[in-house]
């Protein structure tokens, strides 16, 4: 299907008057990424710790949340841990597993629900559970934002619970016993876009600051070797790399580089990876899928002994577990995503819906956004569970698709989400309801032109242009992620001088491309590069949109394009 292609408006020479001692090409990007002032620009191209990192105690209920903590670790009280069942509430349950630990806590127990038995966040037969096994804190992670009844039953049993947690604000909130949520109405902490880790790693940082100025129980610099977690959750929660989280991961790549984990060193190495070479790329397709697989396909449990694990052998062994999880999860995806594309009529609807009776709760959500990726649009996916419909939903940039649940409340028992991603239960007999008034509802606020896949590059840029000096510019824009991706450009009127299949199957392809200039360029189109907009044949003339990268082998280096898509020559 063809895309769109939208180039970023040129900046002024006001802005670049404004800032001369900057590289055109850097401003234009920073601009790009709404990064427009002194102080900004040298946030971003200059994390600082001291100065980008904020007080954890600018949290209104921080101060009350480490006295409790400090209470029960005092009177060796029994504390529980409640995370969630994906990689970010994974590493936030072990970001606070460490911390409470290491602080010397009496009883520190873990709960991660079970995703197709307890779904998320707290449940009610889990907290009388906790009350039965006379826990009296609770610390949730990465949920208890929506828990009102569960939290309520808690409390008035005599567990306090204390909520750290990012997910936005329903229209009722639990009254916890401490709140730590960035998105709730009325937070005085200044940066909104946490991960459910960046907000668990708030606590122990307020700990730590806690512990230096009282018992010293732990060594300097303990709160940074828990940033290899902050990364790994930021990047694969699909956080905004902008502001604090772009900082957090900064430096969370470093210490992951170097990680003391023996989890995380052997699932490098089982990926076939190398410490040095983790990058947000790493994170995002090759560790983030493995500790998700866990809870997708058996229990969340795996991934986090995998992450608090200190025997290498033991190590070894759960990281080889979770590569096969992934590997299944993999293979069973692509058969339920067949199944869906059968589902999809000629001219899909606005908003589109698939399912299947015994498709898995875990996998439902991946589903959901391939055929979100493939049609550009908002694709619920559903699961029949007894007389329970659970269902996942992915989204495109015009539809807010958890506002659209909290406008229809009323249909759903039980949901949750961000803008472009959500989790929904309800009864059977409101699925037909439900699709009737969301095929409604797309056909009233999606116009034609929001249905059409959009690519977008920062600007036009000749071949000529992208030299050594611009590789060294655009390595300062690191870490990649959301809302800041990967620079992309356009070059027009490129003359494809050879085409040259390679890789297995010849399903790659290696073009040597040039302009009016003369100077040849190797560009790499991989998978399916010969189905984009217009056959790539030798001697023809494309326009090109394209990433920057370099290619190493035996200590060689050359600048290396990829293609992202073609058009022919001012199609």
């Amino acid at each position: 299907m063809p895309k769109k292609w939208i180039v970023a408006p040129q900046i002024t020479d006001d802005v670049r008057n404004r800032f001369p001692e900057l590289h055109p090409v850097v401003l234009q990007l920073l601009y790009n990424r709404g990064v427009r002032t002194q102080e900004q620009i040298d946030e971003f191209l200059n994390p600082d710790w001291g100065e980008d990192v904020h007080d954890p105690f600018l949290f209104r209920d921080m101060q009350k949340a480490v006295d409790r903590i400090m209470r029960a670790i005092e009177k060796k009280e029994s504390i529980v841990v409640y995370g969630d069942y994906d990689a970010d509430g994974v590493c936030s349950s072990a970001v606070l597993h460490d911390i409470l630990t290491d602080l010397g806590a009496h009883d520190v127990h873990v709960h991660l629900p079970h995703r197709e038995t307890e779904g998320y966040g707290l449940n009610v037969p889990a907290v009388k559970e906790l009350i039965k096994r006379g826990s009296q804190l609770i610390v949730t992670c990465d949920c208890g934002t929506s828990n009102i009844e569960e939290i309520t039953l808690a409390q008035d049993s005599g567990i306090d619970v204390i909520v750290t947690d990012h997910h936005h604000q329903p229209a009722k909130l639990p009254k916890p016993y401490a709140f730590l949520n960035p998105q709730l109405e009325g937070e005085t902490y200044p940066f909104r876009h946490l991960a459910g880790v960046g907000v668990a790693y708030k606590l122990a940082q307020a700990l730590v600051m806690h512990d230096a100025r009282t018992a010293h129980r732990l060594p300097e610099g303990y709160d940074k070797w828990l940033l290899d977690l902050v990364a790994i959750s930021t990047v694969t929660d699909m956080m905004p790399l902008i502001g604090e989280n772009r900082t957090l991961v900064h430096y969370g790549l470093v210490v992951l580089r170097k990680s003391r984990r023996a989890g995380i060193q052997q699932l490098v190495n089982v990926m076939g990876n190398t410490p040095e070479k983790l990058d947000t790329t790493s994170i995002g397709f090759q560790i983030g899928p493995r500790l998700n697989a866990a809870g997708r396909m058996d229990h969340a449990n795996s991934a986090f002994e995998l992450l608090i694990e200190k025997d290498a052998t033991i190590a070894t062994e759960l990281a080889e577990k979770l590569d096969q999880k992934n590997k299944q999860r993999q293979r069973l995806t692509e058969t339920l995503v067949k199944d869906a594309e059968k589902q999809i009529s000629e001219k899909p609807e606005h908003i589109m819906f698939v399912e299947g009776a015994e498709w898995p709760v875990g996998l439902i959500g991946l589903v959901a956004g391939r055929i979100a990726d493939r049609y550009h649009r908002p694709v619920f996916a559903m699961t029949h569970k007894g007389e329970e419909i659970v269902g996942s939903g992915r989204s495109i940039e015009a539809f807010d698709i958890t506002q659209a649940l909290v406008e229809h409340a009323e249909l759903f028992d039980r949901f949750g989400g961000h803008s472009q991603a959500c989790g929904f239960t309800l009864p059977q007999e409101r699925l037909e309801l439900f699709k009737k008034t969301f095929h409604a509802l797309g056909k009233k606020v999606l116009r034609s032109e929001d249905l059409v896949s959009v690519l977008s590059a920062d600007m036009r840029l000749d071949l000529d242009r992208v030299d050594w000096e611009l590789i060294g510019t655009l390595e300062g824009f690191e870490p990649f992620g959301e809302h800041n991706p990967k620079p992309r450009f356009v070059a027009e009127g490129v003359s494809l001088d050879e085409v040259i299949p390679v890789g297995k199957d010849g399903k790659h392809l290696r073009l040597m491309v040039s302009q009016a200039s003369g100077l040849v360029r190797k560009v790499m189109a991989f998978s399916g590069a010969d189905g984009r907009n217009g056959k790539l044949t030798a001697g023809s003339r494309i326009d090109m949109m394209y990433e920057v990268s370099v290619n190493e082998w035996n200590g060689n280096r050359e600048i290396q394009l990829k293609l992202i898509d073609s058009k022919p020559y001012g199609g």
